[in-house]
């Protein structure tokens, strides 16, 4: 078969595999790029090539994976532009501003420290051969510590809850939470960059010299040119968007060529453009439809061709268990934590750790960065993968639960004697 045909056999297979686990997933009260996220791990050899492995190899064979991996590599720099465009400072009343950096300081470190505690006895059996302690370690305690703002933010608007309190405190504590993991992974892959590229001082010094001309070049520069390049509404012309397109694509090109990953390049990018929601909606409607529609379902794909069913063999199943355990713990304890300190009742404090414990898409960014990298290998992918479903598919009952619990509660308040 020739290799374009088969790539558009795998493009067809793919979104219609995505297309179908999402509408069932759907049914369930979960969003739909569960489903999607889901399809990922079925298409890949834990289950697909475990049923069919004559037919899955011949669907998915190793020397059609390089343009499958360039899409998905496309689909992940226009998705994290995207993110970083609509990233923004915690609003609101001095009160919900320390809340949400207190949720979001215990969501994060709590995580981060537990990573690091189950990382001595996760390292000798998962880790590449050759990768030193430290830079294994790091990259699980920020894998540990992400949680999904995109998904997040499409749960609470499925379920009405985006100006609860629980809900906007989540989003501000997201916010917070993905801004750290993001600045500490590039840290993490600039210190393992003597075993994955061309060494520490050059990955450091392209880190700094990208966010440098970020922000002091292309800020102004974009800012100006959008100010001349929007109608009336905001909306970006064609030749405004092919100029975001261009230094979307070098800055991602930039950050890959020092072995920081494109979508560092494509994630600042996107935080330097100026602070206007009606840009941000416009891009959103540009590039969303390319991104989330068509390219990823393929990283969802790729990451599933990415596992292995020998990671729940054995000593794997414990080594799923713990890593679960540590993820639902780390999270459920730090924003629960957070937000009871802060003056929430136990209801919101819950649904604000059961918020904040989903990891979504951006999990699976960050694992596939560190596979990529050469940070972990294809049997903690797998049980990783594993834990960013479950983590993911537990919020939606979790908050129908702390609902119930409330109305409960009201009503046996409404009902004793006055």
């Amino acid at each position: 078969m020739r290799m374009t045909t088969l790539l558009l056999l795998q493009l067809a297979v793919i979104l219609l595999a995505a297309r179908l686990c999402g509408w069932v997933l759907r049914h369930f009260g979960q969003p739909a790029v569960i489903g999607e996220m889901a399809a990922g791990l079925l298409l890949g050899p834990v289950v697909f090539g475990a049923w069919m492995p004559e037919a899955h190899a011949a669907l998915f064979p190793a020397a059609s994976l390089p343009p499958l991996s360039a899409l998905a590599t496309l689909g992940l720099v226009l998705f994290m532009f995207v993110v970083g465009a609509e990233l923004r400072a915690v609003e609101g009343t001095k009160a919900q501003v320390r809340a949400a950096g207190l949720v979001g300081a215990l969501g994060i470190s709590l995580p981060l420290a537990m990573g690091l505690a189950i990382s001595p006895w996760l390292h000798p059996r998962f880790a590449p051969e050759g990768l030193g302690f430290w830079p294994f370690a790091l990259f699980i305690a920020a894998a540990m510590s992400v949680t999904a703002f995109p998904v997040l933010a499409r749960i609470l608007k499925d379920r009405n809850l985006t100006q609860t309190r629980a809900g906007r405190l989540a989003m501000s504590a997201a916010i917070i939470d993905d801004g750290f993991v993001w600045i500490f992974l590039a840290l993490v892959l600039t210190l393992a960059g003597g075993h994955t590229g061309p060494g520490i001082e050059v990955a450091a010094t392209g880190a700094l010299i990208l966010v440098a001309v970020a922000f002091l070049v292309l800020k102004p520069l974009y800012a100006w040119l959008l100010k001349r390049g929007c109608d009336e509404d905001g909306a970006p012309t064609r030749g405004t968007l092919v100029a975001i397109l261009i230094g979307l694509v070098g800055c991602a090109a930039f950050a890959e060529a020092i072995s920081l990953h494109a979508v560092f390049g494509a994630f600042v990018f996107g935080v330097c453009l100026p602070r206007d929601n009606r840009l941000v909606h416009h891009l959103a409607k540009a590039f969303e439809p390319v991104s989330m529609l068509l390219l990823m379902p393929i990283v969802f794909a790729l990451a599933g061709l990415n596992t292995t069913p020998e990671a729940f063999v054995g000593a794997g199943l414990g080594a799923f268990a713990l890593i679960l355990s540590v993820a639902i713990a780390g999270k459920m304890l730090g924003g629960t934590i957070g937000a009871r300190l802060s003056g929430y009742d136990w209801r919101d404090s819950f649904a604000v750790g059961s918020l904040i414990n989903a990891r979504g898409l951006m999990e699976l960014v960050v694992l596939k960065i560190g596979l990529d990298a050469g940070l972990i290998g294809p049997e903690l992918f797998t049980l990783m993968f594993g834990m960013t479903l479950v983590t993911t598919v537990m919020t939606s009952p979790l908050l129908s639960l702390w609902a119930r619990r409330g109305e409960g509660a009201a009503l046996a308040d409404r009902s004793r004697p006055r």
